[in-house]
């Protein structure tokens, strides 16, 4: 059996080899994209990360593979119908960052409240040791709006009651019983938006969620709030989020995720191999101004990356692989495929 991985890191690679003896197993830190497919496909199992595109051009290439697995919690990165219709079994990785990406999260909720990264940067660039103009806020008393209670957002609730913050939070799925030993309130996504001083993003990307936060309703946040959003960058309608920072209806943001953002990550392949149908120029433009924002804190889809959650992704990946290959089936198949 031949079992590729893709965008992995030699120390990742070393791992995987070893763990899987009497496989072959072949490595690449390329992403698996249509563009730039290697010249060797004829691969029985795939593992690949966010920044692969597993389109249906991909599958057809191919030939031979019959599981593919992503290293993460988020699938959109994957023709989940195509896969199916080929009769691929997809699996992933849900829950190896609970606390991970939580702890991330607060990271940026704390830079924003108390001016950390501004505080830094002006000693840095400039020398001077003032503190005019980086008067932050508590978080004690405070209000977060939680949207999204899964394993990450129930985590970032037990992180806001040990700072005896207010806790809302949103879910078309809520967990009362939790609801009551935690102390919070469930509430309506405009209710939430509306009373909220800060607000925390934890959901999958999926059709349901697109723009779950968009010019519709984005003029309903509590004036000057805080916007976090560690989960998918769609869903948040970019443009919406950039005339809010504008208009001061956002008082900053703190983003891990951005629509668009496989271009503005290698902006090099985007001129030598994307087409203007498959990237919103527009968003492309607009991610530009989000970075130049002065209260805007933008950080590389980095929150998954500590070497304790990295080292839950490969094992989880491992199980998957090494489970379908004994029993024909992936251990923590997608939900639906």
């Amino acid at each position: 059996m031949k079992i590729a991985f893709f965008e992995i890191e030699p120390w990742e690679a070393d791992y995987v080899k070893e763990r899987l003896p009497g496989y072959e197993v072949w490595t690449s830190q390329e992403k698996l994209i249509k563009e730039a497919l290697p010249k060797e496909l004829d691969f029985d199992a795939v593992s690949v990360f966010v920044g692969s595109k597993v389109t249906k051009e991909v599958l057809d290439q191919l030939l031979d593979i019959r599981v593919l697995t992503t290293r993460s919690t988020g699938f959109d990165h994957i023709d989940l119908t195509a896969a199916k219709e080929k009769g691929v079994r997809v699996g992933y990785v849900p829950g190896y960052g609970d606390n991970t990406v939580a702890e991330f999260a607060f990271g940026l909720i704390l830079d924003l409240a108390k001016k950390i990264y501004w505080g830094f940067d002006r000693i840095r660039e400039t020398g001077t040791f003032s503190f005019d103009g980086l008067q932050g806020f508590d978080l004690k008393g405070k209000t977060i709006g939680i949207v999204g209670t899964g394993r990450i957002g129930m985590y970032m609730v037990k992180i806001a009651h040990g700072f005896d913050m207010k806790i809302l939070a949103t879910d078309p799925m809520p967990r009362p019983e939790l609801a009551a030993q935690y102390g919070f309130k469930y509430v309506p996504l405009d209710e939430l938006l509306s009373s909220s001083d800060i607000i925390s993003i934890h959901v999958p990307y999926l059709e349901t969620t697109h723009h779950l936060i968009n010019a519709g309703n984005i003029s309903k946040i509590k004036k000057g709030a805080l916007l976090v959003n560690t989960s998918r960058g769609a869903v948040v309608e970019t443009d919406a989020l950039v005339k809010a920072l504008h208009e001061g209806i956002l008082g900053g943001a703190g983003l891990d995720v951005l629509e668009e953002e496989g271009a503005i990550q290698d902006e090099k392949a985007l001129v030598l191999y994307g087409h203007p149908e498959e990237h919103n120029l527009k968003i492309i433009l607009e991610n530009h101004v989000l970075i130049d924002m002065p209260n805007v804190i933008i950080t590389p889809h980095n929150a998954f990356n500590t070497k304790e959650a990295l080292q839950r992704i490969l094992d989880m990946d491992l199980e998957n692989i090494n489970s379908f290959f004994d029993k024909k089936d992936v251990k923590y198949p997608v939900p639906g495929n």
